[in-house]
C-alpha cells in the first residue's frame, strides 16, 4: 500500500490554510495576477532561493525575513513584473506590499512574505496592488488553492498543483503545493516559484533542512533552457494544524515526512519541465554508477540541459552520440568504457561500445512520447550507466521546439 494518497485542493488541501487568486490589472492581459496563501495560524516558514547575483526585490526581503524568524502567515505574489533589478525603488514597493497585507489581514508585517514573476527591469504596478491586496484577503477561502495557482502563472500553458494526505499514527497529514515555471528553467537553488503548505507539527530547523534536500532532488533537477531567473523561490510552511506529535529530529516520522515533501517538490519540478515553453514531450534521465549520488545528478542535468539533445528529441532522432557526449563534458571523472545507454527499452551503448538497434523503432518511441497524455504518457526515458558506484540520481527537461525561439523573441514586444 502506497505511504500517501494524492486529494484536491492544492495549497488548501492541508488544515488551516486559505488562498485565493484573482485579476488586479497587473497583466495587461487581463488574466489573474495576484494570489495570496494564509495559514490562520503561526506556521513554520523554510525557503530556498536564487543565488545568482541579479535577484528581485522580494528574494532578499524574503531571506532578511527569514533569517530573522523562521514563522510567516501569508505568502503574496504578483505576476506581469519580476520587479528585479530596479534599485531602491523596488525595494520600497516590497516593503509597501508586505505592509498592505499585514494591514489587510491584520498580522505583523514581518509574517508576510512576498514573490513576483513577470518581466526583469519593471516594478510592480503599485496602484493595481494597492487596491487588489483588499480584494485579494476578501476573497480568501479554504478551497481557493487553485485559483492561486492559476494567478501565479506567466507563460505556462497550464496550471501546476499536487496535495497528498498520509497517515502518522492516528493523524493525516496533508501537504499542498502550487508552482509555476516555464521558460528561464535552470534553477541555481529552486525554480521559478513554488510555494508549498502542510499541516505537520516539525521545528523549523529540521523543515528547513528537509525542504533544502528536497530542493535538490527535484527542482535543482530540472531544465528547460539553461537560464537561472532572478526571482527563482520555493516557500515552504507547516502550521501544526494536524495535531501530530511533534517533530523535532531525524527517524522514521521524519523520513516519511521529508519524502512526503520530495514527492509533492518532484511532481511540481516535473510539471514545469514538461511545460517548458514549446515542449512537446518531457526528459527523464536517470544516471546510476557513480561514486556519489551528487555526481550522478550532476550528469544527468548535464543530459537533460543539452541543446543538441533536446533537439535531437524533438526531431524524433535517437542520436544517442549527443547524450554520450553530454555525459563525457558534465566535470564528474568516470571510465568511458563502462559507459552504457538506454533510450526507452532501446538499448543503444553497452561497454562503452556501440549496439545494434532498431532505429525506426526508436524513432516512432520518440514520436509516440511526444504525442502521449500530459504527465502520464509522455515521458522520454534515457537510462545512462557510468560504472558500479552506488550513486545515482534523476533530472527532467524537455525537448527544444522551434515555438522556443518564437516565445521568446516575442516576450516584450
Amino acid at each position: 500500500m502506497a505511504q500517501w494518497q494524492e486529494i484536491s485542493g492544492a495549497v488548501t488541501a492541508p488544515r488551516g490554510y486559505q488562498a485565493a487568486g484573482i485579476t488586479a490589472g497587473l497583466k495587461p492581459s487581463g488574466a489573474k495576477d495576484l494570489a495570496l496563501i494564509y495559514s490562520e495560524v503561526d506556521a513554520i516558514a523554510a525557503g530556498v532561493f536564487t543565488m545568482t547575483q541579479v535577484r528581485a526585490a522580494c528574494v532578499d526581503y524574503c531571506r532578511q525575513q527569514l533569517q530573522r524568524k523562521a514563522s510567516a502567515r501569508a505568502i503574496l505574489c504578483n505576476a506581469g513584473q519580476a520587479n528585479a533589478a530596479t534599485g531602491e525603488g523596488g525595494w520600497e514597493d516590497v516593503r509597501e506590499s508586505a505592509e498592505l497585507v499585514s494591514q489587510s489581514l491584520g498580522i505583523p508585517g514581518d509574517a508576510v512574505l512576498l514573490a513576483s514573476t513577470g518581466v526583469i527591469g519593471q516594478r510592480i504596478k503599485m496602484e493595481a496592488l494597492r487596491q487588489g491586496v483588499p480584494q485579494v484577503v476578501s476573497q480568501l477561502s479554504g478551497t481557493g488553492g487553485d485559483e492561486a495557482a492559476e494567478a501565479i502563472v506567466t507563460t505556462d500553458l497550464v496550471t501546476k498543483s499536487i496535495a497528498l494526505e498520509a497517515q502518522f499514527g492516528d493523524r493525516t497529514v496533508r501537504i499542498g503545493g502550487i508552482c509555476k515555471g516555464s521558460g528561464m528553467i535552470h534553477p541555481n537553488m529552486a525554480t521559478m516559484l513554488g510555494f508549498i503548505t502542510c499541516d505537520a507539527v516539525v521545528s523549523s530547523q529540521l523543515w528547513q533542512e528537509m525542504l533544502s534536500r528536497a530542493v535538490d532532488r527535484s527542482f535543482n533537477q530540472i531544465t528547460v533552457d539553461g537560464d537561472t531567473s532572478t526571482n527563482d523561490t520555493v516557500i515552504a510552511l507547516a502550521n501544526g494544524q494536524s495535531r501530530t506529535p511533534a517533530i523535532v529530529r531525524e527517524g522514521p516520522e521524519a523520513k516519511k515526512l521529508e519524502a512526503m515533501l520530495t514527492a509533492v517538490c518532484q511532481h511540481l519540478a516535473k510539471a514545469i519541465a514538461r511545460d517548458g515553453e514549446g515542449a512537446s514531450c518531457l526528459l527523464e534521465v536517470s544516471v546510476q554508477g557513480a561514486a556519489t549520488d551528487a555526481d550522478a545528478r550532476k550528469i544527468a542535468r548535464t543530459i537533460a540541459g543539452s541543446s543538441l539533445v533536446k533537439s535531437a528529441m524533438f526531431g524524433r532522432d535517437p542520436n544517442w552520440g549527443r547524450i554520450a557526449a553530454a555525459a563525457g563534458r558534465a566535470g564528474v571523472t568516470f571510465n568511458q568504457e563502462e559507459l552504457r545507454i538506454q533510450l526507452g527499452r532501446f538499448q543503444l551503448m553497452d561497454g562503452g561500445q556501440p549496439l545494434p538497434f532498431d532505429r525506426a523503432a526508436a524513432s516512432a518511441y520518440l514520436r509516440e512520447k511526444a504525442e502521449g497524455e500530459y504527465l502520464k504518457t509522455d515521458t522520454v526515458e534515457i537510462g545512462v550507466t557510468i560504472g558500479k558506484g552506488p550513486g545515482q540520481g534523476v533530472a527532467w527537461g524537455c525537448d527544444l521546439s522551434y515555438d522556443y525561439v518564437r516565445i521568446n523573441a516575442e516576450y516584450t514586444t
